[in-house]
């Protein structure tokens, strides 16, 4: 089967107030059956707790699908976030 993206772009904060819009963006990006979703994080000001798990709830998602995530435009700061809650482990961070 042919590898097909589809790329998730986050800009501002990624908060609690970023659930709905995540939850659409998710559903658009993977109505297709992507093989790959890349998450852009290059216009994103803040994420918090509640942000980190918004991440997590895509991830599980994306298990379940099999899908492959990936994150690109992560600053250094949120690089060590990821590393941290070993995000980075199950998301391949370019």
């Amino acid at each position: 089967t042919p590898t097909t993206s589809a790329t998730v772009t986050l800009t501002g904060r990624i908060d609690r107030d970023a659930a709905h819009m995540l939850e659409t963006a998710w559903t658009d990006a993977t109505t297709d059956g992507p093989t790959d979703v890349v998450l852009d994080f290059a216009e994103v000001d803040y994420i918090n707790s509640t942000g980190i798990a918004l991440v997590v709830g895509l991830l599980s998602r994306a298990r379940v699908a099999g899908i492959r995530l990936s994150a690109v435009g992560l600053t250094a700061h949120y690089r060590h976030i990821f590393e941290i809650t070993r995000l980075s482990d199950y998301i391949e961070i370019a």
